[in-house]
């Protein structure tokens, strides 16, 4: 049974999920300052993660969403999504939005089967933003696509 939580202030950030989904501790540093991460629990394990960030105009960002690989492809994703919905609503925001690579092919598939559409591509974004080339899917991650959700 899978449980979800807010990740408290004296609990260890499980960087090994947070990574997964973002190769840069700087990049994860600076947005989980302003930030309220949830974990996703089996059996007191933290199996997954994901981070919120309040914008601005009813806006929540999911900043980050990562699941264990040995639990990946089980509905656990599907269910940290849901929930970031649902605490983004309970948050008043009227849109929730989230940004994934251009070379994330199953991320994008993932974003609009839970109901997102694409709504901005920030071209060079991984470029600009990170010191190393980023690949998946034999293709170099250069722009950041974004997705978002009316609530």
């Amino acid at each position: 049974m899978i449980h979800i939580r807010k990740l408290t202030n004296n609990e260890s950030i499980p960087w090994e999920l947070l990574l997964l989904a973002d190769p840069s501790v700087k990049k994860i540093k600076e947005y989980l300052k302003n930030a309220i991460s949830y974990v996703a629990l089996i059996d007191d394990k933290i199996v997954g993660i994901y981070v919120l960030q309040n914008k601005n105009n009813g806006v929540v960002e999911l900043k980050n969403i990562a699941v264990r690989k040995t639990y990946q492809n089980q509905g656990i994703g599907k269910k940290l999504v849901l929930d970031a919905i649902e605490k983004a609503k309970s948050f008043g925001a009227k849109e929730i939005e989230v940004g994934t690579g251009n070379s994330s092919i199953s991320q994008l598939a993932f974003y609009q089967k839970c109901g997102f559409r694409i709504t901005e591509i920030v071209k060079d974004f991984f470029i600009d933003n990170y010191p190393q080339k980023i690949f998946e899917n034999r293709i170099q991650c250069t722009d950041m696509i974004m997705l978002s959700k009316d609530l």
